[in-house]
C-alpha cells in the first residue's frame, strides 16, 4: 500500500495526522537538474584560482521558481563541510544608491552600522570587514532591487562589484529577475564578467512529470495519487504556470487536505477545492473590486 513512497517516508504513516501535516509543510530540497547544475557552477567559483578579475554568475528567472533556495542550500552545504565561511548571502534592500546597497551587505555580514547615513563610513567599514572575513563568494539575492535608481547609482553598484573582485578576490553572484540580465549585458565590459545560469519556468515534459513523482514519494500519504498521470498533472501545471514554488505549494496544500479529510490521496477534486489562483490572475480587476 505504501510502495509509492520513499523508504524513509513510509514509517511516517504511523504518525498522527498533525505530525504528518507538519512534515508535509516543512521546507524541502528538490534536487532537479537545473538546481544541480547551479550548484556545480557555484562550486567552481569556490575552487577557482586567485584572480584580479574575478568571474561572477547570474541566477536569473521568474519569481517563485526556486532561485533563492538553490543558493541557500549551497551555502548551508558549504558550512557543513568547510572549516571557515567563504560564502555569504546578502538580501539586497529596496532603494537606490550605494547607501542602501552597502547597508544590505553590512546586514548580510551581520555587522552593525547598516542604518548610519554616512556612505563613506559604510564603505570604510565594508572594506575592513571584507579584508578580515575574506569571503570567496558574495551572493546578492533579489539584486534587481539595486537596479531601480538613477543610471549613475546603478553604475556605482557595478563599480563596487568590479572593485571587490580586483581588491578582495570575491566572485559576486546576482540572483533575481530578468532585469539583472538586461543591465549586465548593457555593456560588453560587464557582460564579460558574468556567466548566466538560467532558472526558467518548467515545461510540461518528462522532467516535470518526474518532479511530480518525486514530490508524491516524499509526502506521507497512505494511497498513491498518481500525480504524473493526466489529467492531474495538467491541472497542477496549469495552476502553477510552470513555477516550481507554485507546484510545491499546490501539492503541499492538497496533501494536507488529503490527510485531514481522511481521503489519503491527492485528487483533482481536492485540488479544485483549494481554489488556488495562478499568479498571473491575481491582478484580475474583477477579483480586486470584490475585495473593496
Amino acid at each position: 500500500m505504501s510502495d509509492h513512497l520513499f523508504d524513509h517516508v513510509r514509517p511516517l504513516l504511523d504518525r498522527s495526522n498533525e505530525e504528518r501535516v507538519a512534515y508535509v509543510r516543512a521546507p524541502r530540497w528538490i534536487g532537479h537538474q537545473v538546481a544541480k547544475d547551479s550548484h556545480q557552477r557555484l562550486a567552481e567559483l569556490l575552487s577557482r584560482p586567485a584572480s584580479l578579475r574575478t568571474q561572477g554568475l547570474m541566477l536569473v528567472g521568474p519569481y517563485a521558481n526556486g532561485k533563492t533556495m538553490i543558493a541557500e542550500r549551497f551555502a548551508v552545504e558549504h558550512l557543513r563541510t568547510s572549516p571557515e565561511q567563504r560564502i555569504w548571502i546578502v538580501q539586497t534592500r529596496e532603494g537606490a544608491g550605494l547607501g542602501h546597497f552597502y547597508a544590505s551587505i553590512l546586514q548580510g555580514l551581520r555587522a552593525p552600522g547598516g542604518e548610519m547615513w554616512d556612505v563613506g563610513r559604510k564603505a570604510e567599514q565594508l572594506d575592513h570587514l571584507l579584508a578580515n572575513l575574506k569571503p570567496r563568494v558574495l551572493i546578492f539575492d533579489e539584486f534587481h532591487n539595486a537596479l531601480r535608481g538613477r543610471p549613475r547609482d546603478v553604475e556605482a553598484v557595478f563599480a563596487f562589484l568590479r572593485r571587490i573582485g580586483r581588491q578582495y578576490d570575491i566572485s559576486p553572484v546576482l540572483i533575481g529577475e530578468v532585469a539583472i540580465y538586461d543591465f549586465v549585458n548593457a555593456t560588453s565590459e560587464m557582460a564579460s564578467r558574468f556567466d548566466l545560469m538560467a532558472i526558467p519556468r518548467w515545461q510540461y515534459d518528462e522532467s516535470y512529470l518526474m518532479l511530480l513523482d518525486s514530490l508524491e514519494a516524499a509526502l506521507p500519504i497512505a494511497k498513491a495519487s498518481d500525480l504524473s498521470n493526466e489529467p492531474l498533472a495538467r491541472r497542477i501545471f496549469s495552476l502553477s504556470e510552470g513555477l516550481i514554488g507554485e507546484v510545491v505549494t499546490i501539492v503541499t496544500k492538497a496533501a494536507v487536505l488529503a490527510i485531514r479529510s481522511g481521503v489519503e490521496r491527492i485528487t483533482k477534486a481536492g485540488i479544485d477545492e483549494l481554489r488556488h489562483m495562478p499568479i498571473s490572475h491575481r491582478r484580475n480587476a474583477a477579483l480586486r473590486e470584490s475585495l473593496v
